[in-house]
């Protein structure tokens, strides 16, 4: 199986983008935190898995790419999207468990809700294993976190106070994408690969879905899969979001990616970005070029660098340096291909629609 694997750097130069609420003990009632990593040398800023993956789906919603994102239906406490694959791109790409209760009065509240008439009918548990995984985005160094503090005094009386931290860093953050999980769906009993109960498997087979007995699964056409996909990389070169955004107006989207398609899932950039004693990025030569050596015969692609001039130039040069003769990464030389981020997620997708890289995708 084919992986995109890819390692992402978020400039965030006065940021509060991922809060706990407020505070207890605080000096105002209302002060605002942000979410850190307590460690021995330090406070880590991040940003939850959960909050950049809800980014993801609302710039791929907003940002007019064809996008098809699912419904999604509440019982009571409980929330699902439609769990349909085949239909919503976000069903197939992030994911889902769906789970609808049996109990007459669930049944009647949803038979009666009107809203729901173009719910696919659900009568056992479904469930999708993600294809596209994140991690958490952690500040690549500890920080001090700055207390800001303000008024409401727009009216009459005494000002309100209020205050909320945020900080200075940069934020790194790995993702993959499982390529053969994209577009294919499962129906084997087995909790997270029951992608399709018996209705979906009815739809999978009546709009012609490649059938793969011996994995027990259905598969859309190569093309649709590769623009779903294709989709999800725009997405994230145009990624929006974060709290704070009216106060702080910070651009989540990378700053620089390293990216490529290898055979497996584990991550090999993951330490090839560390932080200098001033917590500025650096890019670990020597370890980028044991990790392009090492894994060699896995990187199935081109490694494709975006990198935003004008975002740490004297460490592109540094890097640009070292792919000239003589330096450590001279070998590499040919497989690395830098533009901006932007252009780097395209260059891969254009790749993957090349007909002698369809083995990517199976």
């Amino acid at each position: 199986m084919s992986f995109v694997t890819g390692l992402m750097l978020i400039d965030a130069p006065a940021s509060a983008l991922n809060n706990l609420g407020n505070i207890p003990g605080a000096r105002t009632d209302n002060t605002v935190g942000v979410k850190v990593i307590r460690a021995r040398d330090g406070l880590y800023p991040y940003v939850s898995a959960q909050a950049f993956r809800y980014w993801l789906r609302t710039t791929l919603e907003n940002a007019g790419l064809g996008w098809q994102a699912a419904p999604i239906f509440r019982e009571k406490k409980v929330a699902y999207t439609d769990a349909n694959p085949i239909e919503w791109w976000d069903d197939d790409l992030f994911g889902y468990m769906r789970a609808p209760s049996k109990k007459t009065d669930a049944v009647e509240a949803r038979e009666a809700d009107e809203s729901r008439a173009q719910e696919t009918p659900t009568a056992d548990t479904v469930t999708r294993v993600s294809p596209f995984r994140v991690s958490t985005l952690v500040s690549i160094a500890p920080v001090n976190l700055t207390e800001d503090f303000g008024v409401m005094s727009r009216h009459e009386g005494d000002p309100v106070p209020h205050e909320h931290q945020f900080y200075r860093t940069t934020l790194k953050g790995l993702f993959s994408l499982d390529l053969h999980a994209a577009g294919t769906f499962s129906y084997r009993q087995k909790t997270g690969f029951r992608n399709l109960d018996d209705v979906r498997i009815e739809q999978a087979k009546e709009k012609g879905l490649e059938s793969l007995e011996n994995d027990k699964s259905y598969r859309l056409p190569l093309e649709e899969r590769v623009r779903r996909v294709g989709a999800l990389f725009e997405g994230l070169a145009q990624l929006e979001g974060g709290a704070k955004q009216t106060l702080h107006y910070t651009d989540v989207a990378p700053s620089l990616v390293i990216l490529a398609v290898t055979k497996g899932g584990n991550h090999i950039f993951g330490h090839v970005v560390g932080a200098t004693g001033r917590g500025l990025p650096t890019l670990k030569l020597d370890a980028l070029a044991e990790a392009l050596t090492v894994f060699e015969d896995d990187i199935l692609s081109d490694v494709y660098v975006g990198w935003v001039k004008g975002y740490l130039d004297d460490e592109r040069a540094r890097f640009e340096t070292a792919l000239s003769d003589g330096g450590p990464l001279t070998a590499f030389a040919e497989k690395m291909k830098i533009s901006h981020p932007r252009e780097a997620f395209r260059a891969l997708v254009a790749d993957l629609q090349k007909p002698e890289n369809e083995g990517w995708l199976d």
